[in-house]
């Protein structure tokens, strides 16, 4: 019986999951990142987060800084994990090494300034777009490819 993995190159798979461990660190300090912006802000959604804190705090539902990180991290959420799907299936289409290897740190670099263009450093137009789109096409291209070789 053979394994699925047995037909990835070795220091491919090794890439793609070096830089998958990565978007998660990433998406994690989001996390984080929005959590510590609503204690600055003092922005809590939940009644039972504001209460040990002070009874005269209400939940805040409309802070612009808390709803920018909320917004960063759902668009990972949104097109991360996509990514994660399709570039493991694309490794099983047995693709050349180093196009693969530039399209995975493309991507992960790609949302990597998404994060930082986003939520973090706020950059006019068209840096969220470019950041945004370098990973929607290398993920659109490995789709691509996919359905290709597994039609």
């Amino acid at each position: 019986m053979s394994n699925v993995l047995d037909d990835v190159d070795p220091e491919l798979f090794r890439t793609y999951a070096f830089w998958n461990v990565i978007l998660v660190v990433k998406m994690l300090a989001m996390s984080q990142l929005t959590s510590l912006t609503r204690f600055r802000k003092m922005a809590f959604a939940n009644p039972e987060d504001v209460s040990p804190l002070s009874r005269k705090l209400k939940p805040k539902f409309d802070d612009p800084d808390v709803e920018r990180m909320r917004r960063a991290h759902r668009n990972d959420l949104e097109n991360i994990l996509p990514f994660f799907v399709v570039a493991f299936l694309y490794l099983l289409t047995r693709p050349d090494p180093t196009l693969a290897t530039h399209l995975i740190r493309a991507a992960a670099i790609g949302r990597i300034v998404h994060s930082i263009v986003y939520a973090v450093i706020v950059l006019p137009q068209p840096a969220r777009l470019l950041s945004y789109g370098m990973t929607l096409l290398v993920t659109g291209f490995m789709a691509c490819k996919c359905i290709l070789h597994f039609l």
